[in-house]
């Protein structure tokens, strides 16, 4: 049976509403979950003082952190400046995710543009290898390649189980409603967790969990509630049952922690209990 960490994407506003990311780790402990996201999605807007603090807090309620790296990231941008601003944003994230003892910072890593998808690999693998010696945390924290959605983005998961494989502070992030829209609404969590388990052994997986949208004849990256079923979690639930995974849930439904309680009941209905 998987071990599982399972918790929000970012601050509770539903079931609990939570005022700020400190409170936001008690409150999700209170909740009966043990994991959360803390969300640099529009900038690393958190000080070291404050990320140390949180850390604390995680580590006094026992909640697994990670970190989600801006969006307004793209390694592969022909323009010098915005590579530099995008691994500047990735430094910062690493560096605050050190300071709060938080295990991976995510990232979506890059547009394939005119490098198209092999030579988009290659700037990704560097501009991550200087990105991890610039932050000088060392060691302590991955880098969380994302499965993405969309097919222009870099994020395949040949592509993230690859780049880990090739560098050792990497470790591949499966969003399961991002590759559910990737693959035109086909989804096979029985083949990802094996593929997992043969890749990379006993090593604690990071995901993402949502449904997305269907519009205009095909699946888009816009996140919907859990009960849309799209993908539907029930079947990844029962795979876990069946596999000894340590695995990070981490719901990004616009109901956060309110799906994510919602997650934890189906879990517990098929006979996974949280880590």
């Amino acid at each position: 049976m998987a071990k599982v960490y399972l918790g929000p994407a970012g601050i509770p506003q539903f079931v609990v509403k939570a005022k700020s990311t400190l409170e936001a780790v008690r409150v999700v402990r209170e909740l009966g979950l043990n994991a959360m996201e803390v969300e640099f999605v529009q900038g690393v807007r958190m000080s070291r003082d404050l990320a140390k603090q949180v850390g604390k807090a995680a580590r006094d309620f026992d909640v697994k952190l990670s970190v989600h790296a801006p969006y307004f990231i793209n390694l592969c941008s022909e323009e010098v400046d915005k590579v530099e601003k995008s691994r500047q944003r990735l430094v910062d994230s690493l560096d605050r995710a050190y300071y709060m003892g938080a295990w991976v910072v995510v990232v979506h890593a890059a547009y394939y543009g005119r490098l198209g998808p092999e030579r988009c690999f290659e700037k990704v693998r560097e501009e991550l290898e200087r990105a991890y010696r610039e932050s000088g945390i060392g060691s302590g924290v991955y880098i969380g390649v994302e499965v993405t959605a969309r097919t222009n983005q870099f994020g395949s998961v040949e592509e993230a189980f690859r780049l880990s494989k090739e560098l050792p502070f990497v470790t591949p992030v499966v969003d399961w409603g991002h590759l559910y829209a990737r693959n035109g609404g086909v989804i096979n969590y029985g083949e990802v967790l094996d593929l997992w388990t043969r890749e990379f052994g006993g090593a604690h997986m990071h995901t993402h969990f949502t449904s997305v949208r269907y519009r205009n004849g095909k699946f888009v990256d816009e996140h919907e509630p859990i009960e849309r079923n799209m993908p539907p979690f029930e079947p990844l639930a029962r795979e876990l049952k069946e596999r000894d995974v340590t695995i990070t849930l981490i719901c990004e439904s616009p109901l956060l922690e309110k799906d994510a309680l919602l997650m934890k009941e189906v879990l517990e209905e098929v006979g996974v209990s949280l880590a």
